[in-house]
């Protein structure tokens, strides 16, 4: 099986984190996570943005985020997860978090639905995610919406759009039994 360089940059991140047990470097500052708080948790998503046709306030046509639908995937390439509505982020341990969005910052890459920092607004089930506060978006591929398509005889109409993320879980150092 041969491997893409975005997935080898991938799992490298994956061990360079593992072995440092930091959050990535190119973080910009807007969206880093406060720093009382330690990373428990990074998955890759893969996976589809959601969108439906619709009319805008000024009676034209665009496409609206409807959703995510993807997967959560650990650093063995192992599902663990999914990521959908919420926006939410349920573990395969039942934990599960929704976030309110508190920063953006473009993508560096063309194409790329934002880089994203989130507060945590809800959680339900105990585990891994029970005690997240923060959530980061990084690393985004794809995902943004068509440029072209949507017009008042397509209303209603839902298309998807592949892409790829990283998301970091960030919970309180006390949380995690440090102080």
């Amino acid at each position: 099986m041969a491997f893409s360089a975005g997935t080898i940059a991938f799992f490298a991140g994956l061990f360079l984190l593992a072995a440092q047990g930091e959050p990535p470097g190119d973080v910009p500052e807007n969206l880093r996570a406060p720093a009382d708080e330690q990373l428990v948790l990074h998955a890759h998503a893969k996976g589809f943005q959601m969108y439906v046709c619709q009319a805008a306030t000024d009676d034209k046509f665009s496409w609206a985020l409807k959703a995510p639908d993807a997967k959560l995937f650990d650093a063995h390439g192992k599902t663990i997860g999914q990521h959908y509505a919420g926006p939410a982020w349920k573990h395969n341990d039942g934990s599960e978090v929704t976030g309110k969005v508190v920063a953006r910052h473009d993508a560096p890459e063309a194409g790329s639905i934002p880089w994203l920092l989130l507060a945590a607004a809800g959680h339900s089930g105990s585990g891994l995610l029970s005690e997240v506060t923060s959530i980061q978006r990084l690393h985004t591929q794809g995902g943004q919406a068509p440029a072209a398509g949507c017009e008042e005889s397509k209303k209603g109409t839902e298309t998807k759009m592949p892409y790829s993320a990283d998301y970091y879980f960030y919970a309180a150092a006390k949380a995690q039994g440090r102080n």
